[in-house]
């Protein structure tokens, strides 16, 4: 099968320093793929530089057909990559309605279908945007990159702050998204457990640099592999 997304020998950071050091990964339509490591080994940014918010100083980053090694922001979602962001970025000042007609543009994911994914936010959805629980804008911010009708969802650290049960809702989400609705899912978190159960191949970062590629399996079944990788215990 043919890759959706693949990258080539990326090397990619902010200005002049450089952060991603010749990744290469692939993703193919309908996979789940997650990236895990310890804080600051460039998760965040290899999220980014799919996304077009990191300067990229060489390699290649394909979509479907599309080079989008010098594509901007705009075209790249436009493609059918959706991100959402650990800080979330919820306009705060808009209501939930609001902040999800900002960003609709499709035809598979209308705000009812929203509603339906996420009933919490259904009862919310005149509230603004700053009078949400940490776990509402979260659901606010993976609704906003669906209605943009995505093929490919990015979420960066989506589990981060939540209450456990919280936690377990958006798994949930995350399971039918990648069951029922196909989409293919780019996931860094480090609820590393969590993110390997959910998908089905996994890279670890080490200093911008990919020490792991394989099967979610292998890790999840090998313990002292993954505590020696991440520095968890399993």
């Amino acid at each position: 099968m043919a890759e959706l997304l693949l990258l080539e020998n990326v090397v990619a950071g902010y200005g002049d320093a450089v952060i991603l050091d010749r990744i290469s990964l692939s993703l193919e339509p309908g996979q789940t793929l997650t990236v895990l490591g310890r804080n600051g080994v460039g998760k965040s940014t290899l999220l980014s530089t799919i996304v077009g918010r990191t300067r990229l100083h060489s390699g290649r980053i394909r979509y479907g057909s599309s080079d989008l090694s010098g594509a901007p922001r705009w075209r790249r979602a436009r493609l059918g990559i959706g991100l959402v962001p650990q800080e979330r970025e919820v306009f705060p000042s808009l209501t939930v309605d609001e902040n999800l007609h900002i960003a609709h543009r499709g035809t598979h994911w209308s705000l009812e279908r929203i509603y339906d994914l996420f009933p919490a936010l259904a009862e919310r959805r005149r509230h603004h945007g700053n009078a949400l629980s940490g776990g509402e804008q979260q659901m606010l911010a993976i609704g906003r990159a669906l209605v943009g009708d995505p093929s490919l969802i990015l979420l960066d650290e989506p589990l981060e702050g939540l209450a456990p049960v919280i936690v377990e809702r958006l798994m949930a989400v995350l399971q039918k998204l990648r069951g029922e609705d196909g989409l293919s899912i780019l996931l860094v978190e480090q609820h590393a457990r969590l993110a390997l159960r959910l998908a089905d191949r996994a890279i670890v970062l080490d200093r911008g640099r990919v020490v792991y590629q394989g099967p979610s399996s292998t890790l999840l079944e090998d313990g002292e592999r993954t505590q020696s990788l991440l520095g968890v215990t399993s």
